[in-house]
């Protein structure tokens, strides 16, 4: 006897299905799929995911006229931050799974984000089939810029084209208008490069995931909030101590490996109170609802001490045996001081791993006793 179910699946990456149609994801079965690809056909016709949605319905409707047990379903991410998207995909396709006790699914996308979506999807299920829609278009100028000015007036495409482009024309317009014209293509290029790079190494959505994780602490009432707040003013306090330390100590012309080092020396300190009354925050917050997490949390702040302590270490050596004017460490405590840093970092790690055992094995005995 056959027991295979397979799951039709289509994915909303970015979430249109709720952004614009105001419909919570997931979906599951023909009729619930239907009515959603049509609420999102009358606010958007031309969004590709109504295409997709009904892409899946007809191939629902196909296998299941060969007498194959299947069941179809929509899963949105999240519009404005694609990493919480993932996450939150990824959650609902377990939860179909579980619901539905599919073994097989076969994805139906637009395309445009499959390298994205079929690791999730993979991850959670076999993956027999995917079958992509591509919508038809007008092979003329006038299709083309009709297609730009779509892709233009789309949020996430415009802060990654657009943002880049006011910010370089605002930058040079600043640079003349400060009377220095010679440094406007410089300033202009450090600029577009450094967002770039953040664009780049996926930092804009680390960034992201903070402030979702911000608001949704500030909107549980949870004390991790007003430590984050706290953790972004020492922050601010470590960039600014940190270039007092520019001031005091980077001889002109030194190098950029005696930049950075001047700048971590004056602000590493600042910047690992900053981490770690931010996990603090995290780690009180589970205490009362999650003890469960605790054992994963309870290492980090021993860890940012113990990278701190040997990043603190590793300056104050590059800065004395580098003839820095009126620095405190000469270059014989400068070897002292990376090796006595060193060994504190490495205990504090130690320390760490020592105590989230102790942790671990206090929240399973605290479940026997409750158990009990």
């Amino acid at each position: 006897m056959d027991t295979r179910k397979t799951l039709i699946l289509s994915v909303d990456r970015d979430d249109d299905i709720g952004y614009k149609a105001g419909i919570e994801s997931p979906i599951i079965g023909r009729e619930a799929c239907l009515e959603a690809a049509k609420r999102l056909g009358l606010v958007d016709p031309e969004d590709s995911d109504v295409n997709a949605i009904f892409q899946a319905i007809k191939t629902y409707d196909e296998l299941t006229a060969k007498g194959d047990d299947v069941i179809v379903a929509v899963i949105g991410g999240s519009h404005m931050n694609m990493l919480e998207g993932d996450r939150r995909i990824a959650n609902a396709l377990s939860q179909i799974i579980t619901q539905t006790n599919a073994t097989a699914c076969i994805l139906v996308s637009d395309g445009a984000e499959d390298d994205f979506i079929l690791p999730i999807v993979q991850s959670r299920i076999p993956v027999e089939s995917v079958r992509r829609v591509i919508v038809a278009q007008m092979p003329n100028l006038e299709g083309t810029y009709y297609i730009i000015k779509k892709l233009l007036d789309d949020p996430k495409i415009a802060r990654v084209v657009l943002v880049p482009i006011g910010l370089a024309m605002l930058l040079y317009s600043a640079a003349y208008l400060w009377g220095r014209p010679d440094l406007a293509t410089f300033i202009v290029v450090g600029a577009v490069g450094i967002y770039l790079l953040f664009k780049g190494f996926g930092i804009d959505e680390f960034f992201g995931y903070l402030v979702s994780g911000l608001q949704q602490s500030f909107q549980k009432g949870s004390f991790s909030f007003v430590a984050y707040i706290s953790a972004v003013l020492i922050s601010i306090i470590a960039i600014i101590m940190g270039l007092t330390s520019l001031l005091v100590y980077y001889p002109q012309d030194a190098g950029v490996l005696l930049f950075i080092a001047s700048f971590i020396y004056g602000s590493v300190w600042w910047f690992v109170g900053a981490g770690v009354v931010a996990i603090l925050g995290k780690i009180i917050d589970c205490i009362l609802h999650e003890q469960e997490n605790l054992s994963k949390i309870v290492i980090i702040p021993f860890f940012i001490g113990a990278i701190g302590t040997i990043i603190y270490g590793a300056s104050s050596y590059l800065l004395s045996i580098s003839n820095v004017p009126e620095f405190p460490i000469t270059a014989g405590g400068g070897v002292q001081s990376i090796i006595i840093f060193t060994v504190a970092g490495l205990i504090c790690a130690l320390f760490g791993i020592y105590i989230q055992s102790a942790t671990r094995k206090w929240v399973i005995d605290g479940k026997t006793s409750r158990k009990w």
